[in-house]
């Protein structure tokens, strides 16, 4: 049986898990599979190995004291699930030495003791200081919807300008310049009112083509006032509307989406369909939704091709 005593989430030490149950039988759990050793020195109950605390735990304990949990990761234990929690990304003090390890990003930090706090038993960097190192090392629309999560999570308007304040000013005091512009430029776009990871995703990928800033989850209302739909994304001024049509939240729902489309056209509205398939490939999706606003007079041609055109040059750079 895996020692609960001294272990935690299903991992603990291999020295820890000697002194309890004894070396000679922490060896033949080990030979005989019965405990798994996915770094040196840790021990993992494989009946919980794939389990995403256990993992995070299980590469706390191989990163030695004075290691916080980090990044992605640190943002995954408070609570945003558009991060992810491996690799599992840790910090430690400069003075202290990089140990590169498969499947643990080890960084060097400032201030670890003041920005750490306690989850599951393990320190971890604040919710405000994980959340803007993912908004300047992360891909623009992961960190957007790692932001909008946060801000979701809180109870007010308040609180969410509060917390969008807190963001901005580390950022402004972030020791390392790189990735603060464009997390500048995620902390104005966020909202918190977008209710999945790829409604952030979309929104980004709208505006890197060089269109405006669309209105997040607005509602269609009738003449008395009375809401009868929420549009992911759109312009209400020129009744342009994104609707972002995930698997798992319309499986099975085509007759009622066309329905609802058709009542939105009569509206006055013009409804672009936006699936999974188009994160990966926008040109379906821009081409409609330039030509949705040259409808209403707009050309938006020059932005939208040199913003399109800076997007592939970046990509390149990246590949």
């Amino acid at each position: 049986m895996f020692p609960t005593t001294v272990g935690r989430a299903g991992a603990c030490r291999q020295r820890d898990a000697v002194r309890e149950l004894g070396r000679h039988r922490v060896r033949t759990a080990i030979s005989s599979g019965e405990f798994s050793s996915p770094w040196p020195g840790v021990l993992v109950d494989p009946v919980h190995a794939a389990e995403p605390l256990t993992v995070v735990t299980a590469a706390w304990l191989a990163s030695g004291s004075g290691a916080v949990i980090a990044g992605p990761t640190a943002a995954f234990l408070h609570g945003c699930g558009a991060a992810s929690p491996t690799p599992v990304h840790v910090m430690v003090p400069y003075e202290v030495r990089k140990r590169r390890r498969t499947g643990i990003v080890v960084h060097n930090g400032m201030a670890l003791v003041a920005d750490q706090v306690l989850v599951h038993g393990m320190p971890v960097l604040n919710l405000e200081r994980a959340v803007t190192d993912v908004l300047c090392t992360c891909r623009p629309p992961h960190a957007l919807a790692v932001l909008d999560e946060a801000l979701a999570a809180l109870d007010s308007a308040a609180a969410r300008e509060a917390l969008r304040a807190r963001i901005r000013n580390r950022l402004r005091e972030r020791p390392d310049p790189r990735g603060t512009r464009i997390g500048a430029r995620l902390v104005d776009l966020a909202t918190g009112r977008a209710e999945s990871p790829a409604e952030s995703w979309l929104l980004w990928r709208i505006v890197d083509l060089g269109f405006p800033v669309p209105e997040v989850n607005y509602c269609v209302c009738t003449i008395d006032g009375v809401p009868i739909y929420r549009l992911d994304l759109s312009w209400p001024g020129l009744r342009i509307a994104l609707e972002y049509n995930g698997y798992s939240a319309h499986a099975g729902r085509v007759e009622q989406d066309e329905a609802r489309t058709a009542d939105l056209e009569r509206r006055g509205w013009i409804v672009i369909p936006v699936t999974s398939e188009d994160l990966g490939n926008m040109w379906r999706v821009m081409t409609e939704l330039h030509e949705a606003f040259l409808a209403r007079g707009m050309n938006l041609r020059e932005r939208t091709t040199g913003a399109l055109r800076a997007r592939r040059h970046r990509e390149r750079r990246v590949s």
